[in-house]
């Protein structure tokens, strides 16, 4: 399967919410990540037992961990939007964020995405890598390809309310600077933000204001 071909079926056309699916790791056809150690197994999500009309989930987990989950969460109902926005570096560099496992698990995760019928109105679960804040560089050869979330990335507040999403749940080990500064605004238009670690039952949280220098920032 190619790169251009795996796209298509993330996103597929006139279907909602695939319009914020990113193309950027799709933009080549990437096979260097095949000979590493990678665990494609579906996961079995426990804080979700159904699918739920009015919530949209964000999946913020380690590299290719959130794909393997938002495949497990399409199979209840749930249609999984990439929102990778990670660069390549060079052949022969190091990179600070690995976006190769990343193609990859792409490229295999249409292939399982393509054996599923997912309503057209199916809610949205994004899929980040929180390995993208990853900023620490051992020397100054190293290729920071680190990226954040911006508000663009994401619909606004007013299309999730148009569209009936009403909560948005983020699943990970914490809510990322980024994504807190987007949270902030959504949760101040009505919109309910909830947390879970994978294991407990997403439960209801407060996003606290952002300092000014971080919303400049963003």
């Amino acid at each position: 399967m190619t790169s251009r071909e795996a796209y298509k079926i993330w996103a597929p056309s006139g279907i909602k919410w695939v319009d914020w699916v990113r193309p950027v790791p799709f933009v080549k056809q990437n096979h260097s990540a095949a000979n590493q150690v990678m665990n494609h197994d579906i996961p079995e999500v426990i804080y979700l037992d159904v699918v739920q009309k009015d919530t949209a989930i964000i999946l913020d987990l380690p590299g290719y961990e959130s794909i393997n989950e938002g495949l497990a969460l399409a199979k209840t109902g749930w249609r999984p939007i990439p929102l990778y926005n990670g660069t390549y570096e060079q052949n022969g560099a190091m990179a600070l964020v690995n976006n190769h496992v990343i193609n990859y698990s792409l490229l295999w995760g249409a292939g399982v995405l393509k054996s599923m019928e997912l309503d057209d109105d199916a809610p949205p679960v994004f899929l980040l890598d929180s390995n993208r804040t990853h900023r620490f560089k051992m020397n100054v050869s190293v290729f920071d390809n680190s990226w954040d979330i911006y508000k663009q990335d994401l619909p606004t507040a007013k299309y999730f309310i148009q569209n009936g999403i009403k909560k948005i749940i983020v699943r990970g080990d914490k809510i990322h600077n980024d994504l807190s500064l987007i949270l902030h605004k959504f949760q101040n238009k009505g919109i309910s933000i909830m947390f879970t670690n994978g294991f407990d039952t997403p439960e209801e949280i407060v996003i606290k204001e952002p300092s000014r220098k971080k919303e400049k920032e963003n």
